[in-house]
């Protein structure tokens, strides 16, 4: 029977994953006024602000992995294999570009057009824009001259620099094809170009650490630096005012030169683990952004005495594939990681900024002491974790984590809230040399940790202190066999061990002592406890499962159906579910009540760690040769979900693991012409109203101008001043607008009206009556808001035949209500107008019958809109106040 995916389990985002070994691109944009970092990470890009390294945007996949990433300010630029792509609003792709015949591994954007070279020797040049991309082909011998760098000089149009792996540099004019000057080099290959704030200075960077200051305009070295650490990786100048220079190695580390006293002024050793892919200065900064393979992007600052650097803000995952991960505390919101690169780091499902790095821990703290007398620090690092336990109940007091490591006898403790490796050092008081810790647990109660070895020795320590507290077995011998798991019940009333000897065996805590030993069918590979339930889990070498009833003592479930070595397991929070990964791809959840199979999904890369959420709420995996923890949700959660068992030819389907998703917190960089401003819509559904954006002064005393006018009469007519300036005469309203000058003066100084300027409408009785044909009437509306009250009562007052009006105008002003109140907009002012309106013309309203028809159409419309918003209101009052009483 073939699967159709997952039921249970969906993808929601994975945790982890920052940065790998190409070289970042930096872009400022001018609308946010900050800086992003542009990171590849696999066949997508992931764009963070610089400001807090909080994830913006996360690109759409790429057909191949990302080989290299440049940006300018509208577009971002990515190639993978022979394909470029180039990316709007850092996500969906726009445009690509096809003609590349080799692995393209350089970038340049230079205005309008893009320049790109492969390793097979050719150099295109894009119009981006244009309709026929190729702008210029160039092709290179790779022999004699293989493109290895690029950059662009500052204030040299149209010029392009390019750097060779045999040392050599041409300078080239890409818009007439033309080579202009061939630098002969400094017999090494060119592996860094980078234009210095200073015109016409470059820095080269070659790949026997030797760095050339090199003016190009005159053809002459400035100064030479050589770095000891390799090739030069990158390369960096400061912008905000000291003359610096920044170089990174392929061992991680940045030297900073100073240019005025050519000499180096400080060092960051360390800085990333692993080779450092690109260093760049913010313009006008005292920041430097590097990142590199090791999976991180740090931000450093240059605020220290004598120029020196610091870490201000980071973001760093493993750099090696996590093996173990388990959910720490009770909220499920933080998720333990130990990596091959020996790490032991903390994860948050909520936001980025609550990760924890734990660091690598160390043989002694007192020999660190001994690095000045030549004890590197490759040598003081502890090997990759292989287990841990952890126990949130005393982490405030002592250390709460509890790690072993590879092929080490003696365990370490961590402190989780210190985000350091604890004091302790716990090794068993006498045991062979070749002893390893392998299985470890922390009681419920955080006060203890039992720790099984490779000899089958079971030790329990006291976490407080660090002492020995005592053994299980006689001899000092547990198992006959190498200790697989260990486990204590809920009340430190039972331990329970299995080792490589078959056995199973249940101990009493406070006194050591064998109750009951079970034969398993097979070596068991590990064991999982739930201690709410007292289920045991254990996963044979035979590919089997075993349920263990700790209470009876027996086997009460055996599951079968995996292919593969079963790497580790998860219960669920009421003890339902038993959730397996194996090598054979595979996450099956498996139901306890019914002993069957639930759910069952492939996956692309073998998962080795799983773990379920303290709340049920996400599943989260580990996965061989990937970076990242991968979060799945729980369906269950959202609504009901159909398990049914699956028949045991059950074939499943592959999931697609999930990838990142930005944080919706951070605001998402776009281009910056493009308008990204939200428009709200003009009516948000037919059952609700919109109220306009008027002032109250403009609409709520309409229907008391009179008295307003009566209480604002002046006492004395105000007197003209003897000599009053010259001005233009306005007309009334919130736009300026000047009048029209008279014919003549004679004709300004007449107090005699002519009949045309009496017979002329107002500009809103024009509009109202065209909008009458027409049955729109924005614009008369339009016209309306822009009226202040005394004003608006004359236009209104106006459109009576006593007025100067006519009965048409009446009609079309009480159907501009009805289409006001139809629409659900301006609410307040269809109702204001309509009072006002009523108030001035109901004699002559009740003497038409066709306005009176027209009324009585508009009155049952506003009673059915009142009783509408009326039960809205009767039904949010009720709630609120089965709430408020709900909490009292």
């Amino acid at each position: 029977m073939t699967g159709g995916g997952s039921s249970l389990f969906s993808g929601f985002r994975v945790l982890g994953l920052y940065s790998n070994h190409v070289p970042h691109a930096l872009r400022y944009h001018r609308k946010h006024r900050e800086f992003y970092v542009v990171t590849a990470v696999g066949k997508s890009f992931h764009t963070f602000n610089v400001n807090r390294l909080g994830i913006v945007s996360v690109s759409n996949s790429l057909p191949d992995d990302i080989t290299c990433v440049a940006a300018d300010r509208m577009l971002v630029f990515a190639a993978a294999g022979r394909q470029i792509s180039a990316f709007a609003r850092n996500k969906e792709v726009v445009m690509r570009y096809h003609g590349h015949k080799q692995e393209v591994r350089l970038l340049l954007p230079l205005g309008d057009q893009l320049i790109s070279a492969d390793s097979g020797g050719d150099v295109i040049v894009w119009d981006v824009q244009g309709e026929v991309n190729v702008y210029l082909q160039l092709h290179f011998d790779p022999a004699t001259f293989d493109p290895s760098a690029m950059m662009h000089p500052s204030t040299y149009l149209n010029k392009v620099l390019l750097g060779s792996s045999q040392g050599a540099l041409q300078l080239w004019n890409i818009k007439t094809s033309k080579l202009l000057f061939t630098f002969p080099g400094w017999l090494a290959g060119v592996t860094a170009l980078q234009q210095s704030p200073a015109v016409d200075v470059v820095g080269v960077g070659t790949a026997t650490g030797r760095i050339i200051i090199h003016n190009i305009r005159l053809d002459e070295t400035m100064m030479t630096f050589t770095q000891e650490w390799g090739p030069i990786s990158s390369l960096a100048f400061r912008t905000d005012g000291p003359p610096v220079l920044a170089s990174c190695s392929p061992q991680g580390h940045i030297a900073f030169w100073d240019l005025e006293r050519r000499q180096l002024i400080g060092q960051q050793t360390h800085a990333h683990s692993t080779a450092v892919a690109a260093a760049t200065f913010l313009h006008g900064e005292p920041l430097l952004v590097t990142n590199g393979a090791d999976n991180s992007i740090k931000v450093w600052i240059f605020d220290q005495e004598g120029g020196g650097a610091r870490l201000l803000r980071s973001r760093q995952g493993h750099s090696a594939p996590p093996t173990t991960i388990c959910h720490h505390g009770n909220d499920g919101k933080n998720i333990l990681s130990a990596g091959q690169d020996g790490t032991l780091q903390s994860f948050s499902t909520v936001h980025e900024r609550f990760n924890k790095n734990l660091g690598h821990g160390s043989i002694n703290k007192k020999k660190e002491k001994k690095k000045k007398k030549g004890l590197s620090y490759e040598e003081l690092r502890l090997p990759a974790i292989t287990a841990f336990s952890s126990a949130a109940a005393r982490q405030s007091d002592w250390d709460g984590i509890v790690a072993c490591h590879r092929g080490r006898r003696a365990t370490t403790t961590w402190n989780y809230q210190r985000c350091t490796m604890g004091a302790h050092h716990l090794q068993p008081p006498s045991c062979r040399r070749d002893t390893v810790a392998t299985a470890v647990d922390i009681t419920s109660c955080g006060n203890f940790a039992v720790i099984g070895s490779s000899c089958g020795r079971v030790d329990v320590y006291n976490l407080q202190s660090g002492l020995h507290r005592g053994c299980y077995g006689n001899d000092d011998q547990a198992h006959a066999g190498v200790v697989r798991g260990v486990a204590t019940d809920t009340l430190n009333q039972l331990t329970l061990t299995t080792a490589s000897d078959w056995l199973l065996k249940f101990w009493r805590f406070k006194t050591r002592k064998q109750e009951v030993e079970l034969k398993l069918p097979a070596a068991p590979a590990s064991m999982m406890l739930h201690r709410d339930s007292g289920m045991l889990a254990l996963a044979l070498d035979d590919f089997t499962l075993l349920v263990v009833d700790t209470e009876t003592r027996r086997v009460v479930r055996k599951f079968a159906g995996h292919h593969g070595n079963i790497n580790d397991m998860a219960f669920s929070p009421d003890g339902r579910w038993l959730v397996t990964v194996a090598m054979d791809c595979t996450i099956r959840t498996w139901d306890l009540p019914s002993g069957s199979l639930v759910d069952c999904f492939l996956v692309a890369m073998a998962p080795v760690g799983v773990s379920l959420s303290p709340t049920g709420d996400f599943l989260a995996t580990a996965h061989v040769d990937s970076l990242g923890i991968y979060l799945w949700t729980n369906k269950s959660l959202c609504g009901p979900v159909g398990l049914r068992p699956l028949p045991a030819d059950y074939q499943p389907a592959t999931e697609t693991l999930p990838g990142v998703t930005a944080d919706e917190s951070e605001q998402e960089v776009t281009s910056e012409e493009a308008d990204d401003a939200y428009q709200s819509a003009e009516q948000l559904g037919a059952e609700l109203v919109t109220l306009s954006l008027l002032p109250e002064s403009r609409w709520k005393s309409l229907l008391q101008l009179d008295n307003i006018k009566r209480r604002n009469k002046p006492v004395a007519p105000p007197a003209a001043p003897a000599a009053a300036p010259f001005f233009l005469p306005t007309v009334a309203g919130l736009t300026p607008r000047f009048t029209s000058p008279t014919a003549t003066e004679q004709e300004a100084q007449s107090k005699l009206l002519s009949w045309g300027s009496l017979s002329q409408r107002s500009e809103f009785s024009s509009a109202l009556l065209a909008a009458l044909n027409s049955q729109s009437f924005d614009a008369p509306l339009r016209l309306l808001k822009d009226c202040g009250p005394s004003a608006l009562s004359v236009e209104l007052t106006c459109l009576s035949p006593d007025g100067g009006g006519a009965s048409s105008l009446l009609l079309a002003f009480i159907q501009m209500i009805d289409s006001m109140l139809a629409s659900g907009r301006d609410f307040d002012l269809a109702h204001a107008y309509l009072a006002l309106f009523l108030k001035l013309h109901l004699r002559s309203l009740t003497q038409d019958a066709v306005a009176m028809d027209a009324l009585t159409r508009l009155s049952s419309r506003m009673e059915a809109g009142w009783a509408g918003l009326r039960a809205s209101f009767d039904q949010s009052l009720c709630l609120l106040s089965y709430t408020k009483s709900a909490l009292l």
